[in-house]
């Protein structure tokens, strides 16, 4: 490829692509306390270590510096597309720009643009893999660029949660709010809005009736199954993913299936049990 595809951990990607279409990913540093977990950390042994915790552990974004040390791993000359998870949940977006800016001043070459997906998980995954594929057809940086923000304006992304014990301990929640919700067994349809938020659809009484309203959002656009391709995300409930993929295919047969867990990032506010999906 001639441009080179850049996202964060936020993305929540299949490594599958990753290696694929060699994108590079900069982490999101994840904190249990005063300690530092490993960007390599395996995702089941990250859910294990959450569980156990009696608190949540903490995100950042990444600083500058770990995008201008990503851009410098970039063969010299080779265009870069950044491609990050909302600014309206993040600053990493605004990470990417200032390291965009070190990068040029330092006289390094090369284009490189920077895209606020105003997305994450499912949507992000979404945005960066088709960015990937029409990258590996040799279009310029400037057409991928257009491209890319076409698509931001076209995806859809919905979740549900299974328990809002993190988004309660995380302060995303009024604790009595949730408290009572959850006495009730009140599930949450979730989006991320065109701003890049998350807002509230709807509320059920039940995960089964939750998953059904997420699914009936995909009868609310028209696909083009020859090409349309979907991603599924969950944070550590692989089971209940693919029970779910294989009721999206049987009446959407889309192309192509993105299917992940959401990693460390996602996982932190989520808690396990969610489930997404971005078209």
């Amino acid at each position: 490829m001639t441009i080179k595809i850049i996202t964060d951990s936020g993305s929540d990607l299949p490594q599958a692509y990753i290696d694929q279409y060699d994108i590079g990913i900069v982490h999101l540093p994840v904190h249990f306390g005063h300690e530092l977990m490993p960007a390599e950390t395996d995702t089941k042994e990250f859910y294990s270590r959450m569980v156990a915790s009696k608190e949540l552990p903490t995100t950042a974004s990444p600083s500058p510096q770990e995008f201008v040390n990503t851009f410098k791993q970039v063969e010299p000359g080779k265009d870069i597309l950044v491609i990050s998870m909302s600014s309206n949940i993040s600053s990493t977006y605004q990470a990417a720009l200032i390291a965009k800016d070190i990068y040029e001043d330092e006289g390094n070459g090369g284009n490189i643009e920077v895209i606020d997906s105003l997305n994450f998980s499912g949507g992000l995954s979404l945005i960066v893999a088709l960015a990937a594929k029409w990258a590996s057809e040799g279009i310029s940086l400037a057409e991928l660029k257009a491209k890319v923000l076409a698509q931001i304006e076209d995806v859809n992304a919905y979740f549900t949660l299974d328990t809002l014990e993190n988004v309660i301990k995380g302060g995303r929640l009024n604790r009595l709010s949730g408290a009572v919700a959850s006495v009730l067994n009140i599930k949450l349809l979730l989006k991320i809005s065109d701003e890049g938020r998350v807002e509230v659809v709807e509320k059920t009484r039940g995960l089964p009736k939750a998953l059904n309203q997420l699914l009936a959002k995909l009868d609310e656009k028209q696909h083009d199954y020859e090409q349309a391709v979907i991603a599924i995300v969950h944070s550590n409930c692989e089971k209940l993913a693919l029970e779910i993929q294989e009721r999206i295919l049987a009446k959407h047969p889309f192309k192509e299936v993105l299917l992940s867990s959401m990693g460390p990032v996602m996982g932190t506010y989520a808690g396990e049990g969610g489930i997404g999906v971005a078209f």
